[in-house]
């Protein structure tokens, strides 16, 4: 049984304020005629995948971004989508604001298989930015006030003959995201994202910098954990505030394979080949015989850094 995946990174260019649902999902529909036509049978959209990204945006009665989010899924602007992939056969892995029926908020993403049913979701543990108005940023920065931490760890599944996990955006940076992937033998991530290209904090860190911590995140994730990553952006000026672009495809070596090329609507497609994860994991990376957790107790037992004593 082949162990190739053809997977299509769909990169979205900017979507606006004013952009109804329905419009995305016809550009997300192009993406996947294009990904189709160029053989893919796998198709991985953005964080946030329907919406601008609205955590620029302050409302002070936070229920007013309930608009924001999605009830259910499938629903009526998104089922186009699941019989298009049906249709084509292809699987799918995108992004979206999920408000649960008991009230909760998470920034979510989900893998969907071949006959459009849902068979993982992963909400978005590390969240960035604020939860409160800051008039010394550039700009809005606030996933803390929208979403809760995700409740769900970061599961695996077994979907299209291969082991795969997600994640989305700020959690590439952390290498406790892949390890924990890792460690129950991932074979391909998937990571939706919507990135800045300007530090609100930092106005002189620009895009390059950024791309470059983008890349070495990514990079290292995959080569550390023997697994390819397929990260996907939302990028370009959404209302004058722009996300940059930097699409990737990273095979278990940490090579960069395929990479985006705009900041537009933009498919990378690539044959990826999940045995090619195995020479790692049995070799440099062979946990079992190498890794020394008695030595790691201070990575779940702490949050904060706790400094040595002074001499």
């Amino acid at each position: 049984m082949s162990r190739i995946v053809t997977v299509a990174a769909a990169q979205l260019g900017p979507i606006q304020k004013a952009d109804s649902r329905q419009a995305v999902v016809a550009r997300m529909l192009d993406l996947m005629e294009q990904a189709q036509g160029k053989g893919a049978d796998f198709i991985v959209y953005p964080e946030l995948a329907l919406t601008t990204f609205f955590p620029r945006w302050y409302h002070e009665d936070r229920a007013e971004a309930d608009f924001w989010f999605e009830k259910e899924m499938p629903n009526a602007a998104t089922r186009p989508l699941f019989e298009r992939a049906i249709q084509h056969g292809l699987g799918m892995s995108f992004g979206y604001a999920e408000l649960t029926p008991d009230g909760h908020h998470f920034n979510t993403s989900i893998l969907v298989d071949r006959k459009g049913t849902i068979t993982g979701k992963y909400r978005k543990v590390h969240l960035p930015g604020h939860a409160e108005y800051d008039k010394e940023r550039a700009f809005q920065h606030l996933e803390k006030r929208y979403f809760e931490p995700g409740d769900l760890g970061f599961p695996v599944w077994r979907f299209m003959g291969g082991i795969f996990g997600m994640c989305i955006c700020n959690d590439r940076r952390w290498p406790e995201t892949f390890r924990i992937m890792g460690l129950q033998g991932v074979e391909m991530v998937t990571l939706g994202f919507n990135t800045p290209s300007v530090n609100a904090q930092k106005a002189v860190e620009g895009s390059h910098r950024r791309v470059f911590h983008h890349k070495l995140s990514v990079q290292a994730g995959a080569y550390q954990n023997s697994t390819w990553v397929v990260a996907v952006a939302k990028a370009g000026a959404e209302d004058g505030h722009p996300l940059f672009g930097a699409s990737l495809i990273v095979n278990p070596d940490g090579e960069v394979v395929a990479e985006t090329t705009t900041e537009s609507d933009e498919i990378l497609v690539h044959r990826c080949d999940l045995d090619a994860t195995r020479f790692g994991k049995e070799t440099i990376f062979d946990f079992e015989r190498h890794r020394r957790i008695e030595h790691y107790g201070r990575i779940t037992s702490q949050v904060g850094v706790t400094l040595p004593p002074e001499a």
